[in-house]
């Protein structure tokens, strides 16, 4: 079975580049503090933006998952549920793309 990419992409909050850095660096902290306490996650890797772009989003999550289902139980996690809530607000847009390569 073919294994499952989750790609999600963020628009950080802050009045100031110095203030949307730190937000940056908050969520690519505690994304990265999931690595290896979720079953089924075989990569995590957050990275930054570095164009600068207008329309270029802040964040961009890659992430691995074994199977559909274990992509499924990640959503409902206590870890990821944490994460999620411990960066409420700080997120301004989201965008996310599931799939399974052909």
């Amino acid at each position: 079975m073919p294994i499952v990419k989750h790609i999600v992409m963020w628009n950080i909050l802050g009045d100031t580049a110095e203030e949307k850095a730190r937000n940056t660096l908050r969520l690519k902290e505690a994304f990265e503090g999931m690595r290896g306490r979720i079953p089924g996650m075989l990569a995590l890797e957050i990275g930054v933006d570095i164009s600068r772009v207008d329309y270029a989003c802040d964040v961009v999550l890659y992430s691995e998952f074994e199977t559909t289902q274990a992509l499924a139980d990640y959503a409902t996690h206590p870890e990821h549920l944490r994460v999620r809530e411990q960066l409420e607000g700080l997120r301004i847009a989201r965008h996310q793309v599931d799939y399974l390569p052909l």
